[in-house]
């Protein structure tokens, strides 16, 4: 597996590395990507004066030399070293538009409120490229996994991704699936107490078959499931209760791509989750 890891030098996109480098597999290699990112300066001032360029360059070479020592000191395999100038979310997605890779690698600082709208790299690099993603918030014990499913092809595709690339091995695996609230529907049919009642357990069938396929493709590959939920109401919601209550580490999920536009009004479930949740999100595209 070849994988883009974007880092900024802070100490949460080297959490996301220590984190990944729990999951990954031994054959994983490590492309690392700096950016220097002028773009914030006010027009007219002149990079290449003072030896302002200069400076910024050895800022990078230092990130990217302290990236490898890391790398080199895991199970991972270190790969290019990028350095770039401009405009950080363009300069990646150029990146992996130039190479192909099985995985973006990001720390996010998990802004919220106005600091949200101002723009995240990583939720700027997910919402454009088709490949997938994962997303690091904090250091955990990188030991349990909760497979977010709704039985559609993307989830499925999801799971056998995870299973794929991910060292999966002695983890606590955990999988959920949530139906709608029927009483959340419209009117009409909120009043019929049988109508909601044949509703449930239509649901209850469908969610019950949903977790069984998950949990027989990783018995597939000899991996068990420690605690499956079927749960009731807002997806994003329940998926982010849910992993709170459970301590997980590392959530799956399957995303449709969407465009920017799209996605900037009417955000989806993983965008939803991967901007609340405390635990490591792999969006899988």
């Amino acid at each position: 597996m070849r994988v883009l890891f974007c880092t900024d030098g802070s100490k949460i996109s080297f959490s996301a590395l220590d984190n990944f480098s729990r999951w990954a597999k031994n054959d994983t290699v490590i492309d690392v990507i700096s950016v220097i990112d002028w773009t914030f300066l006010p027009n007219g001032i002149c990079v290449e004066e003072d030896g302002f360029a200069s400076s910024c360059a050895n800022v990078a070479d230092n990130i990217l030399d302290c990236v490898q020592k890391k790398i080199e000191d895991s199970p991972l395999n270190v790969g290019n070293r990028i350095k770039q100038c401009g405009e950080a979310v363009e300069s990646i997605l150029e990146q992996v538009k130039s190479q192909k890779y099985d995985m973006i690698l990001m720390g996010s600082h998990g802004k919220k409120g106005l600091q949200s709208w101002l723009g995240s790299v990583s939720r700027d690099v997910i919402n454009n490229t088709g490949v997938s993603s994962y997303i690091s918030k904090n250091s955990n014990n990188c030991k349990k996994v909760l497979f977010a499913t709704d039985g559609t092809d993307n989830s499925k595709y999801a799971v056998s991704e995870a299973i794929k690339y991910l060292n999966l091995i002695d983890k606590e695996i955990y999988v959920c699936m949530v139906s709608e609230n029927p009483n959340l529907l419209f009117l009409e049919g909120t009043l019929d107490t049988h109508w909601l009642l044949e509703i449930e357990k239509q649901q209850e069938r469908y969610a019950t078959a949903v977790i069984k396929d998950v949990k027989d493709k990783l018995q597939e590959y000899n991996l068990g499931v420690v605690k499956s939920a079927l749960l009731t109401g807002i997806p994003a919601e329940k998926i982010i209760e849910f992993a709170h209550n459970e301590n997980i580490d590392l959530i799956v999920m399957g995303t449709r791509m969407k465009n920017n536009k799209t996605d900037y009004f009417r955000g989806s479930v993983s965008k939803r989750v991967l901007s609340v949740t405390h635990s490591d999100v792999f969006i899988v595209k």
